[in-house]
Formats: structure tokens, sequence, C-alpha cells
């Protein structure tokens, strides 16, 4: 997963005041790389960037030179070119090591930039034993700088990486640790946006397990900071809902009476859920502990415990509710729908680490099993196609028949009449596979192709969809040890490619 922290810039040189002001000053190719957005044309931004690393490195300055190099790594395994990053780290590191000039306090501080990013990388690869071991790295360097915003930031990235990988009480104590500092000295509010700062980069990166730590850690100190207010906040929220539920019992089950309590319900749940995006999670608390989910996760201790009781009370005020209601409703289905999604997507973020069961398919008879399922549903005259290669492969069959299935129902919804849709099925390796789903619809501009893989980024009419069926299948390609992405070099329409290793 790929994260921004704060990025910390010793501009420590022996020459005089001259020397330290040219080291502040951005060269000119420093400045093209930052106008260029990565969004549009990633290449030519980590191009510039290299190239003002070289000419720093060149100049002997090599401060600015280190943050280039890191930006430039960055937008290198964003593409997912790992080799290359850390090639262009260690090339980074050398240079700080060859600059004579430096005190070793100021070199540790320059190769704590490099250390924090090669864990960022191990982080988003998943392999937990060498982020750890960068870690502790990282604690070294830090101590040798002698710099206090450091170890600071060796507490952030360490919190980041125990709640990636699960390790919840770990996240907890080194967390607290971090906040204790600044709430020895009543710095409140810089407390709070550390923790909004959490929360923010937990939703950037689409990682639903660390946003639910971190947000738990958040009210935990809040409700230890702002008891009364919470409690008037709950009481408040409490007998909303118990008048609302007293005016649907006094009224009939007329069809407008019905569709006045769906609005109101569909009302609250979007509340919830801009109350999600702003940083206070609310509604995914309450769907992860509703009553209805077979598999809950619980986010509250004993110190927000008054919070944990409130969600579980909106949990059992409105389940009788949807019972009441016709679930032929599309409000109502789509409040279930919802439900249904974020406990999957959930499910999966839990379990990201485990193994999936795996069987032996035949690939074109599978293929042409799901083609014939969404026949019915493509508009007249729209060719359907199965290009699959005569081979048996081992993959999750659940798994990937819930990814096929959803893009070709999408691509049956979006292509006209006369179009065309497509599978293909093709071996690209000794143990790497393919699966592209192909259609001449109106396509995805290119500024959105990103965020459709991402969860809760606005709020929306639940009756339209819930923006959640491609994250939750890009989550399971993960689980699986593959990806699914858009190809971008295909213009005639959109195509998605599963990419899975056997």
């Amino acid at each position: 997963m790929n994260r921004k922290t704060i990025i910390l810039f010793f501009l420590l040189l022996v020459g005089g005041a001259s020397a330290a002001a040219q080291e502040a000053q951005k060269s000119d190719l420093q400045q093209r790389a930052e106008a260029v957005d990565p969004k549009t044309n990633i290449a030519q931004a980590r191009s510039l960037y290299i190239h003002a690393f070289n000419d720093y490195a060149n100049k002997g300055q090599t401060a600015p030179g280190m943050a280039c190099a890191v930006k430039a790594a960055a937008l290198y395994y964003k593409e997912n070119f790992y080799k290359e990053a850390f090639d262009l780290l260690r090339r980074a590191d050398q240079t700080v090591n060859d600059d004579s000039r430096l005190a070793n306090s100021a070199k540790a501080a320059l190769h704590y930039q490099a250390t924090k990013e090669r864990m960022q990388m191990y982080v988003k690869l998943r392999r937990s034993e060498s982020a750890k071991e960068q870690l502790a790295i990282m604690e070294g360097q830090a101590a040798q700088s002698g710099d206090e915003q450091l170890r600071n930031d060796l507490l952030y990235n360490k919190a980041i990486c125990y709640y990636t990988f699960g390790q919840t009480a770990q996240g907890n104590a080194v967390f607290r640790e971090m906040t204790g500092k600044l709430t020895s000295v009543a710095d409140y509010d810089k407390v709070d946006q550390v923790y909004q700062t959490l929360i923010d980069n937990g939703r950037k990166s689409n990682n639903v397990s660390f946003l639910a730590q971190s947000y738990q850690s958040y009210m935990a100190w809040k409700d230890s900071a702002a008891a009364v207010k919470a409690a008037a906040e709950v009481d408040s929220l409490q007998q909303q809902i118990a008048a609302n539920e007293a005016s649907i019992a006094e009224k009939d089950s007329s069809l407008s009476t019905r569709q006045a309590i769906i609005v109101g319900l569909c009302i609250l749940a979007g509340a919830l859920a801009a109350a999600l995006v702003v940083g206070a999670v609310v509604l995914m608390r309450y769907i992860l502990l509703t009553r209805r989910q077979k598999k809950t996760i619980r986010l509250a201790n004993e110190s927000n415990a008054l919070k944990a009781k409130f969600i579980s009370n909106i949990s059992a005020q409105l389940e009788p509710t949807l019972r009441k209601l016709d679930n032929r409703q599309p409000e109502v289905k789509a409040l279930l729908a919802f439900a249904s999604h974020i406990q999957t997507l959930s499910d999966l973020e839990n379990t990201a680490a485990d193994a999936v069961e795996t069987e032996d398919v035949q690939v074109p008879q599978f293929c042409e099993s799901l083609v014939d399922q969404i026949r019915s549903k493509v508009k007249p005259g729209v060719n359907l196609t199965v290009n699959a290669q005569k081979m048996s492969a081992r993959f999750n069959k659940e798994y990937v028949s819930h990814i096929l299935l959803h893009l070709l129902n999408n691509a049956a919804e979006y292509t006209p009449a006369g179009g065309s849709i497509s599978l293909d099925a093709k071996k690209r390796g000794p143990h790497t596979f393919q699966f592209l789903v192909t259609d001449t619809g109106s396509g995805i501009p290119d500024e959105k192709r990103e965020d459709v893989f991402k969860p809760f980024l606005e709020v929306r009419d639940l009756t339209t969809g819930d923006g959640l069926g491609l994250p939750i299948c890009r989550q399971m390609a993960l689980k699986m040890n593959g990806d699914l992405e858009i190809d971008s070099q295909f213009t005639k329409g959109t195509r998605f490619v599963l990419d899975l290793r056997a």
C-alpha cells in the first residue's frame, strides 16, 4: 500500500552561510519535476526527479539530492518498478556516504529518508519481516541523528507498519507513546491533528483495517478528553432514533408512509457515510458492529464503551425497522446490498494474509460458462466472444468467478447495441496467466481509472450503486497473489486485466 508521510530535510552542510543558501534553493530541474502532475505523466515526473538528483549529486548538494531520489523512487514503485526504486535508493545512500563534509548526525538523518522509503515498499509488498528490519535500521538512524522530529516520525511509521500487518496491540502501544508525548505538554490540538493525519492516511491508502484501528484509538482519546460532550451527542442521537421509531409505529402501512421511512433511512445512511469521509468513521463502526452481520469486528475497548453501546443501540433499533419495509423498494435493496458489500470488503481486509483454497480448472469451459450467464443481459446486436487458450490453471474458482462476472455484467450494462464484449484467457509465463474482459462501451476517463478501485471516495445515492464492486474485486485479486487493473493502452472502450500467479 502507498502512503505519503512527512519528508524531513536536513540542510546541514559545512562551508558557511552561502553554501547553506545554495542547498536550500531548488534547482531548475527540481522545479520542473514538481510542476509535472504524476497522475497525467508519471514517467516524465520521475525522469526529471532522477535528473535533478544526479545534478545535485554532481554539485555536492546531498540533502536536496536525497529528497529528489526519494520522490523518484516513490514514482517507480507506484508502477511496480521495485528493482529500479531499490537501485536508486542505494545510489542515494552511497552519495551520502561519499560526502565528507556532512557530520555523522546529518548523514543519519538523510539515510533515514531512504530507509523509510524502503520500509514503505516492503509494506506495499506485504513483506512484514523485511519491513520490520527497515524499522530497526530507522530506529538506529533516528537515534544517531539526535533529532526529536525523526523520533516522532519513527513512532508514526511503526504504528502504520504494525497496524498494516495486523499487530494491533503493538500498534496501539507505539501510537499511545507518540500521543503521550504531546499530551504530557497539554498540546491537545496537536494530538487531535496527529490522529486526523493517521486517519486520513488510512483512508487514502484504502486500508480498511488500518482505518478502523486508527479511528478506534482516536475515539478512545477523544472520549477521555470530552466525555460530557460525547454523552450529550449520544443522548441526542438516541432520542432522534427513538422519535423516528415512535413515528413509524404510529403510521399505517400505506405506500407513501413506507417511502417516507425509506427516504429517512437513506438520509441517515448518507449522513453516516459523510462522517466517514471527513474522518469520523461512524458508519464503518456501525456496519462492523451490526447484529445482522455474521462476522463482526470489535472496535471498542473499555475507554470507549459508551460509543460501542451507542452503535449497538442503532443496530438494534434499525433492524426491526428494515424488517417492516418492503424489500422490493429500491432504497431498501440498496441498503441491504451496501451492508453486504461492506462486510465482504472488511472480511477480505481482515484475512488478507490468509491463504486461499485453489483447484484445477479447465479454462475454456470455465470462460464459456461465465459468458453464458450474461447472454440474456446484453443489448441487441452485441457480439459476445470467448478467446481462451486450451489449458488448465489452478486458482480459487469462487473469487475468479465473482471478479469476471462483475466485469462482464458491467460490460453488458455499458456496451451499446451493435458493440462487442470479449473474455480472453492466456498464459503469460510458467506460473502466471491472465484474464481480459474487453468491451466497446463509452470507456472510463483517464482521471477516474485509479479511483474506481478506491472505496468511500464520495457520498452517493445508494440506489445507483455504492461503488464497492470493483474495490472488492481488486481485494480478491490481491488475496490470490494477483492484481486487477485497467489497460491504459486500450482506447476503444474499456479493458480490465486480471493477472494471477499459480
